[in-house]
């Protein structure tokens, strides 16, 4: 029953060190793995049967591999605390101590992680949401980390000053450069969308104002707002606005703004991918206009 119980709270897996302090001798274990009652999954680490195959339990076992100090990182830790949708074999974990390297596991090693960067999710022992943003953020395209790091902001899944506390206590560590521009802007909300991901490269692209991003005004939230010229950019996207009632609802939206002095102008994605040139030399003379009021 202690076997038993142990295996579960570890996702199915004891490794030979505790079956040795819970009294099972060396031929104990061996006539166990003989008979199927215990299945290897790595040197030292065996599953109860029947084995979880899925990838909590293999991430899960991979961490017991690793030693006491091992936690799950990068790839697997992003799968974990659902940044990724998807599982990526092998199983990633991180080290502090040590030199365990066990084969079909990815072992990073790092002695500067500090306690705040350790945490449990789904039963396994994980670097932080943070921390795995930093880990992740190298292996990421551009439009890939920004749709990452926004989802986590957005949902509250990541603090900024649990970003802003790892960034600077791994100052040399590659991830850092990359994640520091989604503090620069104090007051920015995160994009919604990369849609939105793209606006913003396009005001960085042409040197226009950066607007604030879905900007609670007028009793709604806006996709984009010039403060200084009073004016909305809604971005109109057809998969989301291409039924009756959502087109009707957009011009509710723009006469409810317009009758409180801010007037709305709509980019759709086909304009800004194919027509960018003309859609910024627009944006700025309408953004000049309005200055010049």
């Amino acid at each position: 029953m202690a076997i038993r119980e142990l295996a579960r709270r570890q996702i199915g897996h004891v490794t030979r060190q505790q079956l040795l302090q819970l009294g099972l001798g060396s031929a104990a274990i061996g006539a166990r793995v003989s008979t199927g009652a215990l299945v290897t999954r790595y040197p030292g680490v065996y599953a109860l049967p029947p084995a979880r195959q899925d990838p909590q339990a293999q991430i899960a076992a991979a961490v017991l591999a690793g030693g006491p100090t091992a936690l799950a990182s990068h790839t697997s830790a992003a799968f974990l605390w659902g940044f990724q949708p998807h599982f990526q074999p092998l199983p990633e974990i991180t080290i502090t101590q040590g030199d365990r390297r066990p084969r079909d596991i990815l072992t990073h090693r790092c002695h500067s992680l500090d306690s705040s960067d350790n945490s449990l999710q789904l039963g396994v022992k994980v670097t932080s949401r943070a921390r795995t943003l930093l880990d992740l953020a190298p292996q990421l395209t551009a439009k890939q980390l920004t749709r990452t790091v926004n989802n986590a902001l957005r949902e509250h899944d990541v603090r900024p000053d649990a970003l802003h506390d790892v960034i600077e206590r791994n100052h040399y560590h590659p991830g850092t450069k990359l994640l520091k521009p989604f503090l620069d802007l104090p007051g920015q909300n995160p994009t919604n969308s990369s849609f939105e991901d793209d606006f913003l490269a396009f005001i960085a692209k042409y040197h226009l104002p950066t607007p604030l991003i879905n900007h609670p005004l007028n009793g709604t939230t806006v996709d984009a707002y010039f403060p200084e010229h009073n004016l909305i950019v809604e971005l109109d996207g057809w998969r989301y606005h291409k039924d009756r009632h959502a087109f009707e609802t957009d011009r509710e939206r723009d006469a409810h703004h317009l009758a409180h002095g801010t007037p709305t102008i709509r980019i759709t994605k086909d304009r800004l991918e194919h027509t960018p040139d003309r859609e910024a030399g627009r944006l700025e003379a309408i953004l000049s206009q309005l200055l010049g009021r």
